[in-house]
């Protein structure tokens, strides 16, 4: 520890240049010991006014400083470089002690003494940290805040840790908490759940302790939908498999397909953590629109469609933000056409360029999500050759994309201020079923300049 303190700049001028008793805590310390670079620093500050040293720190690096709790104590200095950036506080009951055997798990209720190096570990945190295991120290961590009840699978995804018994039992019965924190917080937790390399992990253990059902009703009536010829898992673990199967391909994936899906382009995580939440939504339709035919074939008909709307229900109503909802609603409604396409009689470059120019920047997302539906759906009468055969004209349809991308924008030949215009009509249903027509013909090439789309609008 003493060495990744030396070597970490911030952490070193605090020590050479403040002579207050300073300690790193948190998930600092646990990612030090993981051998990770940290840019986000928690630090107890005993023994002064923990404000007046705030700005002091803030003063000496040039800082932001930023009040977040005036009442707590609690305040943030951000650097200019607008990356790192420092959090510090007072300890509970000015007890280093008394405040790690608070905090959320073991291996986040560490703290070292800047200038002494001298480690605190109360709750038994590094060993757990070794073995890998999550643990819950004391279920006032909860009640104190029950976003943790999140945060403990978050971590579970993130580290592939396991969660131990207690920890476990505590979930179960203090679930109902969940209600407390405001949507948007859960939200985060939930995507950054998602995020982790072992998501599938954590959605399982979540159902356990009958987590996942009260965040997501749902998951009730996936459970009800059983294996069929197609489908050698029932609803619910195909859907936690494909998961898993996104995050496999992902890491199997050419350097400019990973570079696409590490974009954060919904806010502060990546495609990929909402692709994966996508992956687990992809099915939502199947249940309500799910028939067996007298041979016993079962059919999900329009499920895709169904689903989608489902979704952005339930998205907008957990205050998900526009943008979130629009890309995951498009995967759902989507996932099945990539394969469509692939699956054509004739997969030329004109049926291929169309895709591109319907799915646009979110190719290689569906793609993706319909490689993991695929290699999570193998039923009796899925061969291993039709999945190796599926799969291969995905890829080339990937390859395509990626080697075309660049002349895959499609422009928007009239407005609909100019299509009002034109047919005198007012904005409405109407008025959007227009564009959308207008927009399928440029994508199937009928439409290519201003005066086909004029002649197609005046001939609808």
């Amino acid at each position: 520890m003493k060495a990744q303190i030396e070597k970490d700049f911030i952490l070193k001028a605090i020590r050479e240049n403040f002579d207050e008793e300073v300690y790193l805590v948190g998930g600092a310390v646990r990612d030090f010991l993981n051998n990770k670079d940290v840019v986000d620093r928690d630090l107890l500050v005993l023994g002064c006014d923990v404000k007046v040293f705030s700005k002091r720190l803030a003063e000496f690096f040039n800082a932001t400083f930023i009040e977040l709790d005036a009442e707590n104590q609690i305040y943030r200095i951000v650097l200019k470089d607008k990356i790192n950036y420092i959090d510090i506080t007072k300890p509970l009951n000015n007890s280093v002690e008394e405040d790690l055997k608070h905090r959320d798990l073991t291996i986040n209720s560490l703290a070292v003494n800047l200038k002494t190096y001298q480690i605190s570990d109360p709750t038994g945190g590094y060993e757990d940290f070794k073995k890998g295991i999550l643990r819950c120290y004391n279920a006032s961590a909860i009640t104190d805040d029950p976003l943790r009840l999140l945060r403990f699978f978050r971590f579970q995804a993130i580290y592939g840790f396991k969660i131990d018994d207690q920890t476990k039992e505590w979930v179960k019965k203090y679930k109902n908490l969940l209600e407390k924190p405001a949507v948007e917080r859960k939200n985060y937790e939930i995507i950054r759940l998602f995020s982790g390399t072992f998501a599938h992990e954590a959605l399982l253990t979540m159902d356990k302790c009958g987590l996942l059902e009260y965040l997501f009703p749902f998951v009730k009536e996936y459970k009800k939908v059983p294996p069929n010829a197609h489908h050698h898992l029932n609803l619910f673990h195909h859907l936690v498999e494909t998961v898993r199967q996104i995050q496999l391909i992902y890491e199997h994936s050419p350097n400019d397909v990973k570079e696409h899906l590490e974009k954060c382009d919904f806010g502060a995580n990546s495609r990929l953590a909402h692709l994966k939440f996508a992956g687990f939504l992809h099915d939502l339709g199947k249940f309500s629109t799910w028939t067996i035919d007298e041979d016993g074939r079962h059919r999900f008909i329009k499920h895709d469609d169904v689903g989608a709307k489902m979704a952005k229900e339930f998205l907008a109503k957990a205050k998900f933000s526009k943008k979130q909802i629009a890309y995951l609603c498009d995967m759902i409604k989507y996932h099945i056409y990539p394969s469509g396409v692939a699956s054509a009689p004739d997969l030329n470059e004109k049926v291929m360029m169309r895709f591109l120019r319907k799915m646009e920047d979110n190719s290689i997302d569906i793609i993706t999500l319909a490689k993991a539906d695929r290699l999570s759906a193998r039923g009796e009468a899925i061969t291993d050759e039709v999945v190796e055969n599926n799969i291969a004209l995905l890829d080339k349809l990937q390859n395509f994309y990626l080697a075309k991308r660049d002349a895959v924008v499609v422009e928007r030949l009239l407005d609909g201020n100019e299509i009002m215009q034109i047919l005198n009509i007012k904005a409405g249903p109407q008025l959007g079923e227009i564009i959308r027509k207008l927009y399928e013909a440029q994508l199937n090439g009928e439409v290519t300049t201003k005066e086909d789309a004029l002649t197609f609008v005046k001939n609808l």
